[in-house]
Order: C-alpha cells, then structure tokens, then sequence
C-alpha cells in the first residue's frame, strides 16, 4: 500500500473516532485529508470500501505482532498465549475497534454487518487453531466451544473494567484473569464430553476461504517439484530439499501455517543463486503470500 493511500486511511479513522462511521461523509475525508474526489476514487469504490481496508490494515499489525511473540518460542506456552491477546487488546482499544463495530452492527448497511460478523469468525478460528496448539488434539472436539465463551469472557471482562476504572483498564490483569479461567473450562468441558458446535462449523462458515486455498495448492505442488528437480541432491543442498519440504508440509497438511517461519525458510532458500532458481523463488513467494491472503482474509 502507498505512503498517500495509508495517509487517507488514517486521516479517515481519526474521523470515524471524533465523529463516527455514520456522521463522516466523504467530503470531510477529503477536507481532513487533503486529496481530491477523483483521488479518493481511484483508492476507494466507497466509504465502506474504505472501512474495510483500515481494519485490514489494522488486522495486519495485530497479526505481525502476535507472530513476533511466537518467534523461538513454544506454541503451547500459554505465556505467549497471553501476551497475544495483550498486545491485541491494546491494539483493538488505540484504533477504538469494538465501538467502531459496534456502530456498524446497529446500522441498517448489511455489506459492513457481514464483513464485522467475518471478522468475528476470524478471530474465532485463529483461537481454535491456537487452542490445539495449547491443549492438545485430545482436546480438540471441545476446543470451537471453548474458543466461543472465551470470546465471550474475555469481551464483557474488557468491557466492563473499562466502564469501572476511571483510571484505564490494566490489560495485563484482565487478560490473565481470564486465560486462567479458561485452563479450569478446557478441563471441565473435556471431562463432561459436551460439545455444542463440531469445529467443522468454522469451515462452513468460512467456504469461499477454504475453496480459494484449495485452488492454489495444485500450483504450488508444481512449484516445489520444479525446484526439487534444479537439485542435484548432493550432501551441501540436501538442506534446501528439507526446507522445500517444510514449506510444503506447513501450507499443506498444518492446521496454523506459521508465515513467520516459511518467510524465514525462504530468505533461506534464496541462497542459491541461479536465474531460474530465482524466478521459481519469486513464484513460490508469489503462492505463499496468496496462500496467506486467502488464510488471513477479512
């Protein structure tokens, strides 16, 4: 995205905080901004186009950050958890998410309702995927359940300490306090053997996701078996073999590809200097960031 188009987006949240989604016309994104109608047309088919491209944005930087907290760590640490909903806890409160959210879901303009209910989803599989990491597969027929009242907890304990401390709520606390009740839920959901919602359900919910990431993967197969075949498998690029494998297994067959890791795997990976390694590289690339966009799509 481009110096100028980021600039609108943020000019345009600062509007949507002071004013709200509703009250902000286009004329005053233009005003505050400082661009012509023409400009803003070429950036945005509209004011909800814009919406959505700040919470992408915004979505982009919680999601970069709580991949940070993963790096040399162990998945199933629930400090890390912790730490990740830290920091998106105090992301969310700076770019005021919930009550921006919260002014689309009573509004009668049903493209942004469903795109807020998307998001929601969202969030719910990235806890489900994170959960199995934490507790286990033993564990994961309850885990879509469990990743639904920890929404829940977690969203009315922010909400209402916020109301309560005139001082400003202390995430730490509040974040701990809640994961804390969620360990004793985990074993306590597990030993009844109730579940109300089977975790397939997130994968009707999200169907167009799931259909796009299967149509890239035929390509990406090709992909790597091109560049296996640049490989003379002698003992000094038997590693590059490895890491092409790793990529594959991560986008293939895991459950929470770790981007963080597969971006690392291919700086790796372009150690090899060829003009056709090159260009494969730069396809593969290609595939992944697709891959992620389908995954990450909101």
């Amino acid at each position: 995205m481009n110096d100028r188009k980021q600039h609108v987006i943020n000019m345009a949240h600062q509007l949507f905080i002071d004013k709200g989604f509703q009250a902000t016309s286009i004329q005053d994104i233009l005003e505050y901004s400082g661009i012509s109608k023409g400009t803003f047309y070429n950036y945005f088919p509209s004011k909800n186009a814009l919406f959505i491209a700040l919470f992408k944005s915004i979505h982009k930087k919680i999601e970069h950050d709580r991949n940070e907290l993963l790096i040399g760590k162990d998945p199933s640490d629930i400090e890390v958890f912790i730490k990740q909903i830290e920091v998106q806890m105090k992301e969310n409160q700076k770019n005021k998410v919930l009550s921006l959210f919260e002014e689309v879901i009573y509004s009668k303009d049903e493209d942004l309702k469903q795109f807020v209910k998307k998001c929601r989803i969202m969030m719910l599989r990235w806890l489900y995927n994170r959960f199995i990491e934490i507790f286990g597969d033993s564990k994961k027929p309850y885990l879509l359940d469990i990743a639904i009242m920890f929404m829940g907890i977690l969203n009315h304990n922010v909400h209402f300490n916020y109301m309560a401390l005139s001082s400003g709520i202390k995430f730490p606390i509040v974040v701990r306090y809640s994961v804390e009740r969620l360990i004793k839920m985990v074993d306590e959901v597990a030993e009844s053997g109730e579940q109300l919602l089977e975790p397939e359900y997130l994968e009707r919910w999200l169907p167009d996701c799931q259909k796009n990431v299967q149509g890239i993967l035929p390509t990406l197969y090709h992909t790597v078996l091109s560049l296996k075949k640049m490989l003379n498998y002698a003992d000094e690029q038997s590693k590059y073999i490895e890491l092409l494998d790793f990529v594959q297994e991560e986008l293939v067959h895991s459950k929470t590809p770790r981007k963080f890791l597969i971006e690392s795997t291919l700086q790796s990976l372009k150690a090899v200097q060829t003009s056709d390694w090159t260009k494969e590289i730069q396809k593969l690339e290609q595939l992944v960031e697709e891959f992620f966009e389908q995954v990450e799509d909101i």
